[in-house]
């Protein structure tokens, strides 16, 4: 009997050490890579993500080939409808005894494969656990069976102890487990931004980037503006740029909001680990190493791998243990529709505009401004939740459903019945003044509420917290703000409420 497999290699898998390449044995085995319709359209995805993965996939192919694996490759311009039209073409052509693959990123592709493919395909379809990461399913649904609360920062104490990450003996670094305070200094120009290296693109991604031009027209993503690293070797090699040249005054400025710079400190990394193209453990003991060399501070490391090795992790592990349930959740009933700035980025509020241009136009924004600008707005407006998401995983160069579901409808949006955020992410203008330059250059003041230079936050905010008094009024970290907002005024709380909705019925 032929015994034969056909591995099946996504587009963020792009690393011989996941698990079913592992599994491959050059010579008897076929590889398959597929550039599809279905997944390159789903959303509209950013064309700087496209172009990435395509170009990713394309270098990936040649790597492979030169370890003497056999790769049948579909280019996008074959015009392949699916990863199952794909698999079904070679399962006709070869004899192969089953379909190996490494389990997706997103729950509706395992749930295709692992349900309709073997009836379909009419072969065995061998699924296997992504174990690149560093909690496995198994390790999440065990720590958090029996909490009432899913807290992040437990979760990550645990990573720590396990891994051996900055800590000294059974303790932490420096005696603390976490420097976020010492991380949230706002942007004065206090320190130059060094220029950062560009990448040229290869003759094989400047054709990648000429086919995305004419196959994606009207996606978001300015590609004179591509910049990102397609191989293992040159996303280690801007790592290691970011460790030397700008990790020591990343953890300062890391919730800092800059008019001048789209990256400013920041490891501009997280599409490489969720492509495969880094590996998240070497990373953070990259981090740790520079730290101990005294290349950066204990809160600058510290800032950097609570990222990796906590968050991230901690993100996949909510995505995968409550699942499919969860996408569900709109614990506000947010459903208002998704202003048609989103999309071009023509909106006076300057923080706003900014973050959703750089975004559009780069496919990345830093989590400040995914998280406090857009948001923030989006949280405080009332906007549908499924509609924001789409956005989210539509626009950024590093959002596979996994990571961008629970950051959005959990962290950013409050719609999650309070599993990853003890409180809602709201925050009226001046937080965005304290933590940048933007308001400078915006038409709006922070300092005023109602009016036609009112800053929108300011108005917004107070709206937000009157329709949902009730709900927050009993939480232990609102009850404070909700109780002010009851003693004011009832007259002027009408005011600034209607003044906010005249503002959203303007934008709708």
């Amino acid at each position: 009997m032929n015994d034969s497999k056909l591995i099946l290699v996504l587009g963020d898998q792009l690393s011989t050490q996941q698990p079913a390449l592992r599994a491959a044995v050059p010579g008897r085995d076929i590889i398959l890579m597929a550039e599809v319709a279905e997944e390159a359209s789903y959303v509209r995805h950013n064309r700087h993500k496209i172009a990435l993965l395509f170009s990713a996939m394309r270098h990936f192919k040649h790597e492979l080939e030169s370890l003497g694996f056999r790769v049948e490759y579909v280019p996008f311009e074959a015009g392949m409808s699916s990863l199952e039209a794909a698999v079904s073409q070679v399962l006709d052509a070869n004899d192969v005894s089953e379909v190996m693959i490494c389990e997706p990123g997103e729950y509706r592709l395992l749930e295709q494969m692992k349900d309709v493919w073997p009836r379909t395909l009419g072969t065995r379809v061998t699924l296997l656990e992504d174990d690149r990461f560093l909690a496995s399913h198994t390790d999440f649904a065990e720590w958090a069976q029996g909490k009432k609360q899913l807290r992040m920062e437990f979760f990550y104490r645990k990573m720590r102890q396990r891994y051996q990450i900055l800590m000294d003996g059974s303790e932490p670094a420096g005696g603390k487990w976490n420097y976020d305070a010492d991380n949230r200094v706002g942007w004065r120009n206090q320190v130059e931004i060094p220029d950062r290296p560009d990448i040229r693109p290869d003759a094989m991604t400047s054709e990648v980037i000429e086919m995305v031009l004419a196959k994606f027209p009207d996606n978001p993503g300015d590609l004179r503006q591509f910049r990102l690293a397609v191989t293992k070797t040159d996303a280690e090699r801007q790592f290691d740029w970011f460790v030397e040249n700008t990790l020591g005054d990343f953890g300062t400025y890391q919730d800092a909001l800059v008019e001048e710079s789209p990256w400013v400190f920041h490891g501009l990394i997280s599409m490489y680990l969720n492509a495969g193209l880094l590996d998240p453990l070497p990373v953070c003991e990259r981090v740790e190493r520079a730290w101990r060399e005294g290349k950066c501070s204990l809160s600058a490391a510290e800032g950097f791998i609570r990222q990796v090795l906590g968050w991230r992790e901690y993100i996949r592990g909510i995505y995968w243990l409550l699942m499919p349930e969860y996408k569900e959740r709109n614990t506000l009933g947010a459903a208002r529709a998704l202003p048609a700035y989103f999309w071009d980025a023509k909106t006076d509020m300057r923080c706003l505009s900014r973050a959703i241009e750089q975004s559009l136009d780069h496919g990345y924004a830093h989590h400040i401004q995914r998280l406090m600008v857009i948001g923030n707005f989006a949280l405080l407006a009332g906007l549908d939740v499924m509609e924001v998401c789409d956005w989210y995983l539509a626009v950024y160069v590093d959002a596979y459903e996994w990571v961008e579901l629970p950051n959005t409808l959990g962290m950013a949006l409050y719609g999650d019945n309070a599993v990853i955020a003890s409180k809602p992410y709201a925050a009226s203008g001046k937080y965005i003044q304290k933590q940048g330059n933007h308001c400078q250059q915006c038409r709006y003041k922070p300092t005023k509420v109602t009016g036609p230079e009112a800053c929108p936050y300011n108005s917004l905010y107070w709206r937000f917290i009157d329709k949902h008094m009730d709900k927050f009024g009993s939480n232990p970290r609102m009850g404070l703000v909700v109780a002010n907002w009851r003693k004011r005024d009832p007259q002027e709380r009408e005011v600034i409420v209607s003044w906010a909705d005249k503002m959203i019925a303007d934008w709708t």
